[in-house]
């Protein structure tokens, strides 16, 4: 176990060459666990460049195409409890571990969905990897938290943050190289049906590519398991618990920032979701782009990129601007150049949808911000509601009924109507109501 969180208030007091040494002792293990949100973000955003592919080999349709990132994303909402119960167990480094391997296990089954061209096995495989996915936040975000200093918990999240955008961004090259650089299905034209052995060879090409990522996951589990963790000691972070007496007499739902801000992150995700993992097939298309979905995979680098950019721009903003407003700001820009991709074709459709990256990038941070603001002592539940929010990506599945029966165009009217609740919670919803009362006076 990597050390028990102590109480706010129980920590014994350090002396100041015990304070020097914690100040320098994090780094290390910060650069290590930056690795982690490195990992999983890489891996999440493989499945974009897994999903057309997968497409031709099973010859599906968007709405079987879009399941596959449904079943995804249900894992949060099933994982993430047992996740939490799994660390109060066993600790956050030996969680870490486990995460790890729970994922590598899951990038294995892929590699045997492949040899035996199961659409089911396929499934499977993805749900267990996105769940040892989920044990690694519900990990490594507190633990980032207070491994620290309090005072520079957000300047930490943040850096991490950044190398997972590192990984959503280089995700698409890695896969259009490995996946749809090295299949029939990635280099044909758009709409073109593959012979049963094309099929067959298609699907063994994902093969190499999980058998790398499934060998670095080994690694860096063994890496971390033998890693000197620093153990987490004393209040730490910047939002001890309360009393447990005390958190009984309040309730959550007074809070109306929480209260909406909980179906804002669902139904933000939605539009996330839906944009990236519908981007290959949509710029592909002759009236599009006319590519092949290994060149259009190309273009989704872009998206995260723009998404990795906007985070920065956003954070600069937000330093001479109220965080609502420039959400507000954002679900404008969003919802324009959504409009733009589903009315519009050739380039100015497919760089409208690249661009809603750049506004797409501060939308769950800053939600997420808003919506525990004013919590006091039930920040962490409130917290672990907007976490288990994230599922609503599996919801993905609805753009996929929609593209099969009204065309794959318009179905980006439903991501603008996520923008379009997004811009109510910046307006109105994130509003802090009145203060913690108890439930009932």
């Amino acid at each position: 176990m990597a050390g028990p969180i102590a109480t706010a208030g129980t920590a014994a007091p350090r002396t100041g060459a015990e304070a020097a040494r914690d100040r320098g002792g994090y780094r290390p293990a910060l650069t290590l666990l930056a690795s982690l949100f490195f990992m999983w973000g890489f891996i999440t955003v493989i499945n974009n460049t897994l999903l057309p592919h997968l497409r031709s080999v099973f010859d599906l349709d968007y709405t079987q195409t879009t399941l596959i990132e449904s079943v995804w994303f249900i894992a949060y909402f099933v994982a993430s409890i047992p996740a939490a119960k799994l660390i109060e167990r066993v600790g956050y480094q030996r969680a870490l571990v486990t995460g790890l391997g729970i994922m590598a296990l899951g990038t294995l089954g892929m590699i045997l969905a492949a040899h035996r061209v199961s659409y089911a096995i396929t499934l499977t495989a993805l749900f267990v990897i996105a769940s040892g996915i989920t044990l690694l936040q519900v990990a490594a975000n507190p633990y980032v938290a207070v491994v620290g200093p309090a005072e520079s918990a957000p300047a930490r999240l943040n850096l991490v943050q950044a190398f997972n955008s590192l990984g959503t961004t280089l995700a698409p090259l890695f896969g259009g190289y490995l996946i749809l650089g090295r299949s029939a299905s990635g280099n044909a034209a758009a709409g073109a049906t593959l012979t049963p052995a094309e099929r067959l060879a298609d699907a063994q090409s994902v093969q190499l590519p999980y058998l790398i990522v499934a060998v670095v996951l080994v690694v860096l589990a063994a890496v971390i398991a033998r890693f000197p963790l620093p153990a987490i000691s004393g209040s730490g972070g910047t939002t001890a618990r309360a009393a447990r007496a005390e958190r009984a007499g309040l309730s959550l739902w007074r809070h109306r920032n929480l209260v909406l801000g909980v179906p804002a992150i669902f139904i933000y995700l939605i539009a996330e979701i839906g944009v990236s993992n519908l981007f290959i097939n949509f710029v592909s298309q002759p009236e599009i782009g006319d590519l092949t979905h290994a060149q259009a995979s190309r273009y989704l680098f872009l998206l995260w990129g723009g998404m990795m950019v906007g985070r920065f721009v956003g954070s600069y903003l937000m330093q001479r601007r109220p965080a609502e407003t420039v959400l507000a700001g954002a679900a404008v820009g969003a919802c324009a150049v959504m409009l733009v991709a589903t009315f519009a074709t050739g380039h100015l459709a497919l760089w409208a949808l690249i661009s809603v990256g750049l506004f797409h990038a501060i939308m769950f941070p800053t939600i997420f911000t808003l919506g525990i603001r004013g919590l006091g002592p039930l920040t962490e539940e409130g917290a672990g509601l907007l976490i288990m929010a994230i599922a609503g990506g599996s919801l993905v599945v609805v753009q996929g009924w929609a593209a099969d029966r009204y065309g794959l165009q318009h179905s980006f009217l439903i991501t603008a109507a996520c923008e379009l609740y997004v811009l109510f919670y910046a307006l109105w919803g994130c509003r802090t109501g009145a203060a913690a009362r108890p439930a009932g006076a």
